[in-house]
């Protein structure tokens, strides 16, 4: 496996991933997706809505907005919760997620547990921490006609209260709040689910590792709802589907996945059971996703805040309850990096003193699926020839790209590293016989066939 500056160096280079306002120097936690990387992306997003949702019966997509009604981030929990254990450096102000710091802590790590591991300050190397405090990682902003001044006059006060917002930390909340409005309008059979795909802000107090941690992100959850009696039935399930979506569908090996039950102590406080899937990334073993058992806990806590009941009556028996939820949540960019860490490869080329670099994407992912070459570009006859056979495919497929820059073998090390499986190209033998020659992306063998036949 690559190391992670290895990867990092590739998405700027072939454009899949730019530092975020790079030209201004960049902004800590935010990265932009370039040309590239949106294409990976989109067929990343578009593969995980048709697995779980355009191929399925049970499970129903809605995309809710960003600003939410305050009430629900109360209700959730976020508001009183939603914390990391900040410290600061009493020496030079910098400021660190503590649980971060050494290993072997969580979340839970108290101020006297921190200070008796004696660890010193990455930034400058002194051992003098203040007090561990509890840091909301929720963006605050402020919705309507809310001037600088109202934010420190007492008599603007209600004002700023009643036009506090945040910017929402995940999506599963969206999906909460619109539970009622599902079953009102559809009356869906239970179990079902609702999926949604979409940005979620967190104020880390330390991003870090490229894109694994960062401020803003694009989260692909559903929240299957359930009868209380059949949860873990419908857990096992769940568990069993997404493993065959992440070895099966993305390609991930099944050796660099290790299912963890999190203990009670470590847990979400509105999560009675929760597996992390982790990635051995090339930072070491992280979070690539999880599944919770959520119980009733959203359903119920929206009932108490909107009066409003979230009780559902099955069908057949006739019985009456607030359904249970289980939570698959994935982040896109976690997934993504461990796409492309366990893509990348360094290979010998066979009979040359010279290294290729290889993104082995799956087909279904890969940003383009054919490159198309003239073999000379100053020949016009090959020129023509070869922008038939591009237009042709680029109608069929529509993932096709054209390069005639340099010479053949420089292409295929640019298409090698950026993943696309096959090659085509135009050459002098094209004029007799009408085949080209294609080039597999992983083995480099090389047929020649007719386009159709692609």
């Amino acid at each position: 496996m690559a190391n992670l500056e290895d990867i990092v160096s590739l998405c700027k280079r072939r454009g899949f991933i730019f530092p975020g306002s790079d030209v201004y120097g960049g902004f800590a936690g935010t990265w932009d997706f370039g040309p590239l990387g949106v294409m990976l992306k989109r067929n990343l997003m578009n593969l995980w809505w048709n697995f779980w949702v355009e191929k399925r019966d049970d499970i129903f997509g809605i995309d809710a907005a960003i600003l939410m009604n305050p009430k629900t981030w109360v209700a959730s929990g976020h508001t009183a919760t939603f914390a990391d254990p900040l410290v600061e450096c009493k020496e030079c102000h910098g400021r660190f997620r503590a649980d971060k710091l050494a290993d072997g802590l969580n979340e839970s790590v108290t101020t006297e547990g921190f200070l008796k591991l004696k660890i010193k300050c990455p930034t400058c190397g002194k051992e003098n921490w203040g007090p561990i405090r509890k840091f909301n990682m929720m963006f605050e902003t402020h919705v309507g006609a809310v001037l600088p001044d109202d934010l420190t006059s007492e008599s603007s006060k209600e004002l700023v209260e009643r036009s506090t917002a945040y910017l929402r930390p995940e999506t599963a909340q969206g999906i909460f709040t619109n539970y009622k409005n599902v079953v009102d309008a559809f009356y869906p059979d239970l179990p079902f689910g609702l999926a949604q795909q979409g940005k979620a802000f967190r104020n880390e107090i330390s991003p870090r590792d490229f894109i694994l941690r960062d401020r803003e992100c694009s989260q692909m959850e559903i929240e299957y709802f359930v009868n209380p009696k059949t949860w873990e039935s419908e857990f096992e399930k769940i568990l069993g589907e997404y493993r065959t979506f992440l070895t099966e569908k993305l390609g991930l090996k099944k050796s660099d996945l290790t299912e963890v039950e999190v203990p009670a102590a470590d847990r979400a406080h509105y999560s009675k059971r929760t597996v992390d899937i982790m990635y051995k990334y090339p930072n070491g073993e992280e979070e690539l996703m999880g599944i919770a058992y959520r119980t009733d806990f959203d359903l119920k806590n929206i009932e108490r805040e909107s009066g409003k009941s979230m009780e559902y009556r099955d069908k057949t028996s006739g019985e009456v309850f607030v359904p249970h939820v289980i939570e698959p949540s994935i982040g896109v960019e976690r997934v993504f990096l461990a796409i492309l860490a366990n893509a990348y490869s360094e290979e010998k080329v066979e009979g040359k003193n010279e290294t290729r670099t290889v993104l082995k994407l799956p087909e279904l992912l890969a940003p383009y699926k054919f490159c198309v070459s003239p073999l000379l570009k100053n020949k016009p006859e090959l020129v023509e020839k070869a922008r038939e056979v591009y237009e042709f495919l680029k109608e069929k497929y529509t993932f096709v790209t054209w390069d005639d820059s340099g010479n053949i073998g420089k292409r295929y090390r640019k298409q090698d590293e950026i993943g696309t499986p096959k090659c085509v190209v135009v050459d002098f033998d094209t004029l007799d016989d009408g085949t080209v020659t294609v080039r597999d992306r992983d083995s480099a063998a090389q047929i020649r066939i007719k386009p159709e036949e692609l």
